[in-house]
Formats: structure tokens, sequence, C-alpha cells
């Protein structure tokens, strides 16, 4: 369609990378205009975690429309903002024994982010925030000043600054602990770094390239945090709602975060919602003090729930995540072995892992290969040069193997300069756990 090139701003970038008018979708498949269908791999950049149009969810909103429902509430008290809460509650946290306060930013992440950061400056009096190399965290100002990439960095057009961007986990190498060099700038007094208010960071840098915070580094972080008075804030975005297997991401190390961020998968059918979870007492805004007109967005509370309900009232949809992420880390591990030669690596956990093909060169021609055999897939890191699985967590079993499939016959195309056989590859009932 011409209207894209003759009104869309030049701003837009996967349209680039799929060139296709797209018209409907359901579970793990997307469909064009002229009727091809493609495994979605990239899943609205993690915000379709349970897939398009789920089912279940399609059916709690559609009866909430036909009943008149509010559908725009500001911040006023709506029932389905309350049983939203509720199961929340119910659910999520006090299984966890975890206690926080919820606070309903803007609907998109880089809101909750700006809230996020703006309530621990507001607690502590201090101005500057820890970062880290690689981090992403929003491209609206305060939250880009967070954020580690170039290519978004220098769009802002002015100086971004109120952040202090310390090496992540593995940056420095396998062999350093670069909690110790936080915590040693921490300590000396001519460092040249302020006492900050908090540290923000992701378990998973999603966007910076599936790099991976250990267990043991989150604890050593969060001890930090304590020793030096700052608050941890947990940017869960991407990383949460179960895509590491867990609800959290960070349920795995056993910390304990201040503040958490949330949004993407959140709203369940990719209805855009957003969430601050705040410690209690951290609860020091005075009313209106962060507002935004679109914080509450009714329909996104109903899909929410009917996910919490259906796929958190128990374990079983954490073990299913556990035994596909399984299955993924079998398979790319077979690919590397096979055309990687100790160059490529597997990046990331559970259902949110990548290759790292070392150039985005190659990253992005496997990626094109993969979508002219009708697969969706894209690419992250900071040359693009990973490799990035994002399929929904309910994809069937059937249908992961193909999606891997795929990619390992466009690994074995890129790097041999011809075509391979589509029916390679392992089953999933050899990694059951």
């Amino acid at each position: 369609m011409k209207i894209f090139d003759e009104v869309e701003s030049a701003v837009q970038s996967y349209a680039r990378s799929f060139p296709r008018v797209f018209c409907h979708a359901k579970g793990e498949f997307i469909w064009d205009q002229a009727g091809n269908q493609y495994l979605d791999f990239l899943s609205g950049a993690g915000a379709l975690n349970y897939g398009h149009n789920n089912t279940i969810f399609k059916e709690a909103l559609l009866n909430y429309i036909q009943a008149d429902g509010i559908t725009h509430g500001l911040d006023l008290h709506t029932k389905a903002k309350g049983e939203f809460l509720q199961a929340f509650n119910e659910r999520i946290l006090k299984p966890r024994n975890m206690e926080y306060v919820i606070q309903f930013t803007g609907p998109t992440g880089t809101n909750a982010v700006e809230a996020a950061m703006k309530i621990a400056r507001k607690v502590t009096g201090q101005q500057s925030i820890i970062t880290f190399t690689n981090g992403f965290h929003g491209v609206s100002l305060g939250s880009l000043a967070a954020t580690g990439n170039s290519h978004h960095r220098l769009a802002a057009g002015i100086g971004l600054s109120g952040t202090h961007r310390m090496p992540y986990d593995g940056y420095l190498g396998e062999e350093i602990d670069t909690t110790e060099y936080l915590d040693k700038v921490l300590s000396d007094s001519s460092s040249g770094i302020d006492s900050p208010a908090a540290v923000i960071v992701e378990t998973i840098q999603g966007e910076g390239g599936i790099n991976t915070a250990s267990a043991q580094w989150l604890r050593n972080l969060q001890a930090i945090c304590k020793k030096h008075g700052l608050l941890l804030i947990v940017d869960d975005i991407q990383a949460g709602c179960g895509r590491t297997g867990d609800f959290f991401s960070f349920e795995e190390a056993g910390i304990e975060p201040d503040i958490i961020t949330l949004s993407k998968s959140l709203g369940g059918y990719g209805l855009p919602i957003a969430l601050v979870l705040m410690k209690p007492g951290l609860d020091q805004w005075k009313p209106g003090e962060h507002n935004g007109t679109f914080r509450g967005n009714n329909l996104a509370f109903i899909t929410a729930q009917a996910a919490i309900d259906h796929y958190w009232s128990n374990t079983r949809f954490s073990k299913e995540i556990r035994h596909k992420g399984n299955y993924i880390t079998m398979r790319l591990e077979n690919i590397i072995s096979q055309v990687g030669n100790g160059i490529f690596t597997r990046k990331g956990r559970t259902m949110f892992q990548g290759i790292d093909c070392v150039t985005g060169n190659l990253a992005k021609k496997i990626a094109k290969y993969a979508f002219e055999h009708e697969l969706i897939i894209e690419t992250s890191g900071a040359d693009s040069q990973v490799l990035k699985l994002l399929c929904p967590l309910t994809i069937s079993e059937k249908n992961l193997q193909r999606g891997l499939d795929i990619i390992e016959s466009a690994f074995n195309d890129a790097l041999a300069g011809e075509k391979v056989p589509m029916d390679i590859g392992g089953h999933l009932d050899s990694c059951r756990t």
C-alpha cells in the first residue's frame, strides 16, 4: 500500500525488516494480505507472551465491551481495576510473600521507568541513578538517559544527564565481578560519583543483546545497594510476565527489589498497561504529582486479569515454559556445535534466548532468510548481532520445533551459501524434564 510511503514517518523500523501488509493473527501465527502465513518469533517485541488474539482473553474482553464496561477511567476506581488488583495481589504477590504498592502510570514501559526513577529521587533526595552498559529502559528523556545504545541516545538532540553508567555482569569478562567495581566507586569519596538515589537494572538485557546477569551477581548488587543506601529498581518490562519461567525474572536470584517496573505482556492481549511496584514506605507521592491521561486502561485490566487467572493460578504454566526453554537451549546449542566453529554463543535463559552471530550483517542475513521462509524474528545488541527468540510462551511444541528448524536452516544457508532441507532438527520429546 502506497499510503505508508506517502505519509508515514521515516522513523518506522520493524516494517523495514518485514515489508508486508499484515491483516490478521492467531496464536503464534500472523498473516499478510496475500494470505501468507508466518510464525511469529517477535511477538510484539515481547508484548504478546500469550500469543495473538488469545481466545480466553478475547472472550472476556468482548463480554466486557458488550456490557458497556468502562473503557477510559483516568485513575477512578472501577470494577475492572479493582478485580485486576485483587487478582494480582492474591495470585502474584501474596504467593511470593511480596508486599508492594501498585502505581498505574502511562501505558508504556518508558512511562513506568520515568515514574520509578522520579520516586526514587523524591524519596532519597538524591539525583543520580546508576545504570548499566547495554541497558535499555525507554526513549523518553529520563529513561533515555538510563539507556546505553548510542543510536537511541543521539536522537535526543540534547545532553542526557542524571545517570552514571557501570559495567554490567560479564562486560569486562566472565572472571570479573563488576559489582566489586561498583562497590569501590561508591565507597570512594573521590571517585567522582556522588551518592546516587538508586540502581536500575534488567536481569536480562533484551535490546542490549540478551546479556544475562547471574543470580549471584544480582544478589551481590542487592547487597551493595543495601550497604550504600541505594534503592534497587528492577526493570522487568521485557523479561517479566513469565518469559524466564517465573512471573518475575528475578525470582530465581531470590532478591527483593525496592521498585519493579512492568509493562509489555502484562496486558495479556497486547493492550497497553504499565505498573510500578514499590515497597509501601516508598509511596511518597502527593495526589496527582505523577499522572497520565491513559493510566487507567480498563480493557487491559480485563485481559490482564484473565491472563493471571488462567495462567498463573498454579505452577503448570511455569513448568511448560521451562520445558520449552530446555528444548530451545538444546536446539540452539546443536546449531552452534554444527556451524559455529566455536565462534557463536548462546545467550539468555528459558524462553528468552538467542545466538550471538558476532556481526550484525550475518545476524540480519539469517533473519532475512527466516522471513523468506515464513518466520518473523528480530535481532538485538549494539550492532544487531544477536538473533533474538521471542516466540509466544503458549506456542505449540510442533510450531516451536518448526521455527527452530527454519533458524537452523537459515544458519546453514548463511554460512554454506546454499539451501538445505527444511526437515532437520531434533524432537521436543527428547528434552522433557
